[in-house]
């Protein structure tokens, strides 16, 4: 297929939680991402903030030779995405009905959680996503469940959504396993515990950081969602895609697997927490200024 040039961006170093899964599974692609650490967070930004944002980072992004966009945050890809996907003729990945679909799957008791921003909460994408992914046809893996759906006599709903506004600054500050976290998520997700949910969509890219502690304070018998895997399936097909469109056209010039890292904030701090998720793979991170 050749070496496919895709673009990402986050708030932060949420998102490399998203490029981590799909450096597992296609190693050979090359990634520019971006992480606008200077506006981190955008749970509590404007539609018409986040919309103006991502215009400015998906364009930097095609500019750098982005061929697609992976939008590995969930407050953008709920409020941002589906205007942004008018805007340009190159493809584009958010995190909400992969998300959602991931959950549908997973649930055994059709009682599906959502932990996430303010901004993704408020939009209730993830609630719209998942009775859409139902009408599609995508269905829970567990038999009992999928076939009382199916005769009316079972709801599969998202029962709880829950903001949780300290989580993205704690993983953005390096402090992902303090007891400081510990203690903000005991709180966060006493609702989600009192709800009964079974599957849990890890609702921001930053929260697979606190995984460990969101396991250890629900226990093993919540599945956590974490949206990026089903993302990876989407942007298979769209590598396919490209590269069945390529073969009709000119040869696609070779580039390093070099992968590029640029910021808006500090440089040095995007490092030292990113390579806390993928050790030895995040350096030469440049700033990007939006204003002269």
């Amino acid at each position: 297929m050749g070496q496919r040039m895709i673009g990402m961006f986050d708030s932060g170093v949420g998102g490399l939680t998203v490029m981590k899964e799909i450096l597992a599974q296609l190693p050979d692609v090359q990634i520019i991402y971006f992480g606008d650490t200077a506006r981190v967070p955008y749970g509590n930004r404007s539609r018409e903030e986040l919309i103006h944002f991502g215009e400015e980072i998906i364009s930097f992004l095609i500019h750098q030779g982005a061929e697609a966009i992976v939008v590995a945050c969930n407050t953008s890809s709920a409020n941002a995405v589906p205007v942004l996907k008018e805007y340009y003729n190159l493809p584009l990945i958010g995190t909400i009905e992969p998300g959602a679909r991931a959950a549908v799957q997973a649930t055994a008791t059709g009682n599906i959680g959502l932990i996430a921003t303010e901004a993704t909460v408020r939009s209730k994408a993830y609630s719209s996503a998942v009775r859409r992914v139902l009408t599609k046809g995508i269905l829970p893996k567990k038999t009992e469940l999928r076939e009382a759906w199916q005769k009316g006599g079972h709801s599969i709903e998202l029962v709880k959504a829950q903001a949780c506004p300290l989580f993205v600054p704690l993983v953005e500050a390096g402090l992902s396993h303090s007891p400081e976290a510990r203690g903000i998520a005991r709180t966060y997700l006493a609702p989600i515990q009192e709800a009964q949910v079974d599957a849990l969509i890890l609702g921001c890219t930053h929260y697979p950081f606190l995984a460990p502690v969101i396991r250890e304070i629900l226990g093993e018998e919540i599945t956590l969602v974490d949206p990026a895997q089903a993302m990876v399936e989407e942007l298979k097909e769209v590598l396919e895609q490209l590269g069945h469109n390529q073969e009709k056209g000119q040869e696609m010039n070779k580039t390093s697997n070099h992968h590029r890292f640029f910021v808006s904030g500090d440089p040095v701090l995007f490092e030292q927490v990113g390579n806390t998720l993928l050790p030895g793979q995040i350096h030469s991170v440049k700033q990007v200024s939006w204003h002269q």
